[in-house]
């Protein structure tokens, strides 16, 4: 071992050589081998001591051995000798501090790495989840045992160069004597086990001096001084400040530590993330199941549930999430990206692309895979088309978010992503803070985005991340005001630098940058400052390619080799732990005052419960919905009890009433008013055989349609009878039946059937026995009683009150009313004249009529005249058919006979036979509809009944408007609150198992 004997400490080693000097007689050894240097070497191995000094600094050496005397200061053993003198002691002490200085430098810094190494591996091993259930899976930890032996190793193999190294890096010295004397000199006071003196990579700094010897020869001489340097450098570098050589060294050597540090930090997390990755891909390969659900997972549903809690008991979501604020285009979305390590959201050139809050649960999982809260589909985030699709749906979703006529919406876009080696926190994505608002936004956007980011701020728990841009002026900045109102103190906030590369090459005042990080610039405050770069302004970089020029830049930095950025306060991945760490900080800090504040709220709501309806079980929106649900799927049941006759005849009474407008008015009358039975009987066959081939089969359908659902309706309304009816259901009850009607189709083949049968059952005019007869002629009667009603009542509304009426309701006619009188008394005079007269009024007769009323003083015009000869004609044919019916009711013995036997009456009853096929294809149709529902169509209701009320449980905004009331909002809240107080109570258990 040698070290270099050079700087300030050149006195001390001055006597040294006195010492020598002394005890050799250097005339004898002395002899001149060069000019610049002297060595002196023990003779006794290559392992000895030597000595190196400039031929100039021997001769000063020798002088003043000559001219004063010395103390020892080495022993025989080369040890150093503490002298007497205070002074000597001082000197000594300072000799000493300044030779193991270099290695204490060089054995601390190795040492300190070790022990920072050693303390980060433990605190990444300590944020591992509890995985004792794993052992078997678990492989020994060797390669953290053998890197920590290894740096541990490296502290004690630590040596300096051998012994001999600069003699066989030196010129030969021609001066022998010198040389030798000095030799023996070196062998005597170092020994074989002496400390080195001098030091590899050292270099003698000359000053120059003048010195007369005993011959009065003047010399030139340089005198070493002891110090540390480079190597090759000239005398002209004494000039310069060592002290800054020496800073600038420390630098470079701490910035390669630094380096050399973090990249084993990265090796470590690598293969923490394979082996993590690893032992999740052997999970189900195992048969074994986890019986727990990650922290991060479990707390994300929390926050789910508070989202959707709307409390009437102020009870206000306090838990702890990152909230990402910043201005517009200040890298807020990019340092997100950073820290999921991928780029997940839409991109854009200087326009607004967050457009509501976006929440990101990151979580660790095998692969790196991304998904929604609402949908099984998993991005593949390792696929730059599954990347692309996810910024798809990223964007339709904020799209479809956004009201008509608005820019931002507050509804939030929950999103999960899981992969190795991911953080595992809550962020929360706001739409960047604008100072002006362009002529493609809403009115108060501005406005609106600072309402929702002060809304998510003033959380007193949400850690706020302040995203400022670096490469702009401080001055321009907008989110710093408000992120020091809503947390002057800065016991939440940490602030973030982006583009600081962009900050770097733009800057001429490298102090700014300092200031900002050290809080001094800006009125807010914060617990950390951190400085990032995002990317080099490519939006097709990958997430490792900006991280490698993140590195890149922050190993090459200016502002860090001058000081102004600290190592700590330096790249995404030292501001990702540092959020994780807070996040997770706080989490457990207030996670059980949360869940105090829902059990108090708990216990409020169960005792209005309680005094409220103390004697109804509490049924929550979704119980009372399966409780609707089974009393409807009860009522379709029913529908079964109804008997056959109950069917038909529901059937018979909907198809008369739909079809006796048309067959009177379409197909009786015309047919009666023609001269004899045979056209009568010509007439009707050809309108039935155009009616039942057109129109009847579909109205027939429509009617059975509306019967059944007639029925269901009968069936639910005699339910609100009951003594146990809750009314609660009605108005969901009412919403499935019209649901259903709109979705139920009847069996398209039912309408040929019916045709086919409707055709066949009108052509058949044979009625076969008295009761049938009897049955067609009643069936007639009642249908001209009905109708000459509704003429009669015509008439009267025409003609006003009559006389009675007037006197006893007091009312009294118009002049309208009198000349509706007036000319139906004209009218019924030429029907009582004529008894057969036609339906229709011939031009004369009109000319009569009105010639008749102007001789009274009325003044009518001929449609008024015709609009009541059309009710008057009516009355008077029904009343004429009416008569006819009664006669025929003993005319079936003449109807057998052909009306050939009628006694010389005119008697024909075809009017009867007509009603008796119409009567008969309505029991047939009714008949054939009654199958078709018990077959088919009851039971497609039922299905369709079904479908409806599975959509509606589906949907929950149709059921909160169906369903609604004090006692089901009360049960829903209560209901919310005890989820979200179970789930944070199952989070508290699983997060005091992880510690």
């Amino acid at each position: 071992m040698s070290m270099l004997i050079c700087g300030r400490f050149g006195p001390h080693c001055e006597r040294y050589v006195q010492h020598a000097l002394r005890k050799h007689s250097l005339q004898q050894s002395r002899n001149i081998v060069s000019k610049s240097h002297v060595l002196l070497k023990a003779p006794s191995s290559s392992q000895s001591p030597i000595l190196l000094i400039s031929e100039r600094g021997f001769w000063r050496f020798y002088h003043a051995y000559k001219n004063r005397s010395s103390r020892h200061l080495l022993s025989s053993r080369g040890h150093l000798l503490v002298p007497s003198n205070r002074h000597n002691i001082v000197t000594w002490t300072r000799i000493t501090k300044a030779l193991i200085r270099p290695r204490n430098i060089i054995i601390t810094g190795l040492v300190g790495t070790g022990a920072v190494i050693s303390q980060k591996i433990e605190a990444v091993r300590q944020q591992l989840p509890d995985l004792e259930w794993m052992k078997e899976y678990m492989p020994e930890s060797e390669a953290v045992k053998n890197l920590m032996k290894s740096i541990q190793s490296a502290t004690s193999k630590l040596s300096l160069p051998e012994k001999g190294f600069i003699s066989s890096h030196l010129p030969k010295v021609k001066d022998a004597a010198v040389v030798e004397g000095i030799k023996s000199w070196w062998e005597e006071n170092a020994g074989k086990n002496s400390a080195a003196v001098l030091s590899e990579g050292g270099r003698v700094l000359y000053a120059i001096s003048q010195d007369t010897d005993q011959k009065g020869t003047t010399h030139k001489n340089t005198v070493p001084l002891l110090g540390f340097g480079r190597s090759g450098a000239t005398a002209t570098s004494s000039k310069k400040n060592p002290e800054k050589e020496r800073l600038e060294q420390v630098q470079d050597e701490m910035i390669q530590i630094q380096i050399r540090y973090q990249k084993e930090i990265d090796r470590l997390i690598k293969e923490n993330k394979d082996l993590r990755k690893s032992l999740m891909l052997k999970e189900p390969k195992s048969g074994r199941k986890r019986t727990m659900r990650s922290l991060i997972d479990m707390y994300s549903d929390v926050l789910d549930e508070l989202e959707r809690y709307d409390s009437s008991y102020n009870t206000q979501d306090n838990l702890p999430r990152v909230v990402v604020v910043g201005d517009q285009s200040s890298g807020k979305t990019s340092v997100l990206e950073m820290i999921v390590q991928a780029r997940i959201f839409p991109r854009g050139s200087g326009e607004m692309m967050t457009r509501s809050p976006v929440k990101v649960t990151l979580s660790e999982g095998p692969y790196h895979i991304a998904s929604f809260k609402d949908s099984s589909r998993e991005f593949d985030l390792t696929k730059e088309s599954d990347l692309a699709a996810l910024r798809k749906e990223v964007e339709l979703r904020m799209k479809a978010s956004v009201g008509d006529g608005e820019t931002v919406s507050q509804e939030s876009i929950s999103m999960t992503v899981k992969g190795p080696g991911l953080q595992r926190m809550v962020l929360v994505d706001l739409p960047g803070i604008i100072s002006t608002e362009t002529s493609v936004m809403a009115p108060e956007t501005k406005n609106n985005i600072r309402k929702m980011v002060r809304g998510h701020m003033e959380n007193p728990n949400a850690i706020i991340l302040c995203i400022q841009d670096g490469a702009l002026d401080a001055e321009r900045s907008n989110v710093t005001d408000l992120v020091s109102q809503m947390d002057p103190t800065g016991k939440r906030t940490i602030f973030v630098l982006t583009k600081v590369d962009l900050a770097e090459s733009n800057l001429y005042n490298p102090d700014r940058i300092k200031s900002i990080l050290e809080g001094r610039l800006f009125p807010m405050k914060a617990l950390g400052y951190f400085a990032v770069v995002t990317g080099r302004g490519n939006q097709n970089d990958s997430i490792q390619e900006i991280k490698n020029y993140e590195e890149n830049f922050f190993r090459n930095s200016k502002l860090f080799k001058d000081g102004v950025l600290k190592p700590t306060q330096m790249g995404t991945q030292s501001m990702s732990m540092a959020v994780s760490e807070l996040f997770w900080k706080m989490v457990r800090e207030t996670v059980e005052q949360q869940a105090d504040a829902f059990k108090a709220t708990r216990f409020n709501l169960e005792t209005e419960w309680k005094n409220t309806f103390p004697r109804q079980r509490e049924l929550d929106r979704e119980e009372l919905f399966e409780k609707a649900k089974g009393d409807i799927l009860d009522e379709i049941i029913n529908l079964g009890q109804l008997t056959p006759k109950e069917w038909e005849e529901a059937f018979y009474n909907k198809l008369w009433e739909r079809a006796s407008s048309y067959f009177f008015e379409s197909i009786y009358l015309p047919a009666a008013q023609t001269e004899n039975s045979g056209i009568f009987n010509t007439t009707v066959d050809i309108k039935l055989k155009q009616w039942a081939d057109n129109m009847l089969p579909k109205k027939c359908v429509e009617v059975g349609w509306d019967t059944l659902h007639d029925e269901f309706i009968k069936i639910v309304e005699k339910d609100k009878k009951n003594k146990g009816h809750d009314e609660i259901f009605d108005q969901l009850k009412l919403a499935v039946i019209e649901a259903s009607k709109n979705k139920h189709q009847w069996d398209s083949k039912a309408e040929d059937s019916l045709r086919v049968i409707q055709v066949n059952t009108l052509e058949d005019r044979s009625v076969t026995d008295k009761q049938q007869w009897d049955a067609a002629v009643k069936f007639m009667e009642e249908t001209v009683k009905g109708r000459l009603h509704q003429t009669q009542d015509k008439l009267k509304e025409l003609t006003g009150p009559g006389k009675w009426e007037q006197w006893t309701h007091w009312k009294s006619k118009t002049q309208d009313h009198r000349n509706r009188g007036a000319t139906k008394g004209e009218l019924e005079k030429i029907l009582s004249a004529e008894k057969d007269h036609k339906s229709n009024l011939a031009t004369d007769e009109l000319t009569t009529v009105r010639r008749n009323l102007q001789t009274s003083g009325i003044e009518v015009t001929n449609d008024f005249i015709r609009e009541t000869w059309y009710h008057v004609y009516r009355q008077f044919f029904l009343t004429k058919a009416l008569g006819q019916c009664q006669e025929c009711r003993k005319g079936f013995y003449y109807y057998q006979k052909g009306f050939t036997d009628s006694g010389g009456s005119k008697l024909e009853c075809n009017d009867v036979v007509l009603f008796w096929r119409l009567q008969r294809m309505l029991q047939i149709t009714s008949n054939a509809l009654r199958q078709q529902v018990v077959n088919n169509e009851a039971r497609r209701l039922e299905r369709i009944i079904k479908e409806v009320l599975d959509e509606f449980g589906e949907d929950q905004d149709t059921l909160a408007k169906l369903l609604t009331g004090p006692r089901v909002q009360l049960a829903e809240e209560l209901k919310k609150v005890r989820q979200i107080q179970e789930k944070l109570e199952e989070f508290i258990q699983a997060l005091n198992k992880e510690k």
